[in-house]
C-alpha cells in the first residue's frame, strides 16, 4: 500500500507467520460418500487445527457399502500437482519426499474397500513397498493390509520386522479386522520397542476409519508431537470419531470427525 509504512507491514507479516497453521499435504483418492479418502484427511486435519493441501490421485464410484470403480486422475494434470497416475504417482510422491527428508511421512496402504473392491494391483503394492515404505515415519496397515504388503510372511511380527528392515521407522498395526473382543493396535519401532493400545470394539462397520487415523497421526506430528504420543492421540481422536459416527446411507457408518468441537457442550 502507498505511504511506505514498512515497519507496520513487517509487524503484520510477522504476526501472520506466527499464527500460521501447520500444513499437511495429502495424496488421496476422492470418495463421493465423503466417508474416506481426501475428505477424511481434510476433515481430520481441520479438526486438529491443521491446514491441508490436497492432491487428488484418483476418482472413485462408491457407496457406503462398496466401491464400484476407480479412475486415475489424468497424468498431465497430476504432474502439474507434482504427481502422476497410479505407479507413477507413487514415484512422484517418493521424489517429493526425497527432496524434503526432514518432513514426517505417514503412509496408509489402502488396497481394497470395506466391501471388497480391489484398488491396487500386485505391481502397485510392490512399488509402494519398495519406494514409500522405506521412507515412512509411520506406516499404518491393518492386519489384512500387512499380509498384502508381505505375503510371504508367516506372522504379523515377522512381516513387521521385514518392513522395518527397509528403513521404515514405525509400523502401527491396527486390529480392527481381528476377531478379538477389544481392538488392539500395536506400534512397532525400529529400535525394537513395541507398545500396545487397546480400545473397546464398537458395533457396526465404519467407512474411513483408517484414513482418519493416518491423517490424525500426520496432523499431530505436524503439531510437534513425538511419534508415540502422536499415535496415541490419533487413536483417541479416531475412536471418538467412530463412536459418534453417523449412517447417511444403507451401508457403513461414517466417522464424525467434528465431534471434538461438540464434546464439551
Amino acid at each position: 500500500p502507498a505511504g511506505g509504512c514498512r515497519g507496520s507491514d513487517r509487524r503484520q507479516t510477522d504476526a501472520v507467520v506466527q499464527d500460521a497453521k501447520p500444513t499437511v499435504m495429502c495424496f488421496s483418492g476422492l470418495d463421493p460418500t465423503g466417508g474416506a479418502g481426501i475428505q477424511a484427511d481434510v476433515e481430520t486435519l481441520f479438526a486438529l487445527g491443521c491446514h491441508t493441501t490436497p492432491i487428488i490421485t484418483c476418482l472413485t464410484t462408491q457407496s457406503t457399502k462398496n466401491a464400484l470403480s476407480v479412475r486415475a486422475v489424468d497424468a498431465d494434470l497430476m504432474r502439474v500437482q507434482a504427481l502422476t497416475v497410479i505407479a507413477d504417482s507413487i514415484r512422484a510422491i517418493h521424489a517429493v519426499i526425497r527432496e524434503h527428508p526432514d518432513i514426517p511421512v505417514v503412509v496408509d496402504p489402502v488396497f481394497a474397500s470395506g466391501g471388497g473392491f480391489e484398488f491396487s494391483a500386485t505391481d502397485l503394492r510392490e512399488v509402494l513397498r519398495s519406494l514409500l515404505v522405506p521412507m515412512s515415519t509411520v506406516l499404518t496397515p491393518n492386519l489384512i493390509e500387512l499380509t498384502r504388503l508381505i505375503p510371504s510372511s508367516d506372522s504379523a511380527d515377522s512381516a513387521v520386522t521385514e518392513l522395518l528392515s527397509t528403513g521404515c521407522k514405525h509400523v502401527l498395526v491396527t486390529g480392527t479386522h481381528d476377531e478379538t473382543e477389544s481392538v488392539e493396535n500395536r506400534l512397532y519401532s525400529a529400535d525394537g520397542e513395541i507398545s500396545n493400545q487397546t480400545w473397546p470394539r464398537l458395533n457396526g462397520s465404519y467407512h474411513g476409519s483408517g484414513c482418519t487415523l493416518a491423517a490424525a497421526i500426520a496432523g499431530y506430528l505436524s503439531l510437534g508431537m513425538e511419534v508415540k504420543e502422536a499415535v496415541r492421540q490419533a487413536q483417541d481422536f479416531t475412536w471418538q470419531s467412530l463412536k459418534h459416527g453417523f449412517r447417511p446411507g444403507s451401508g457403513q457408518f461414517i466417522p464424525d470427525r467434528a465431534c471434538w468441537n461438540r464434546r464439551d457442550r
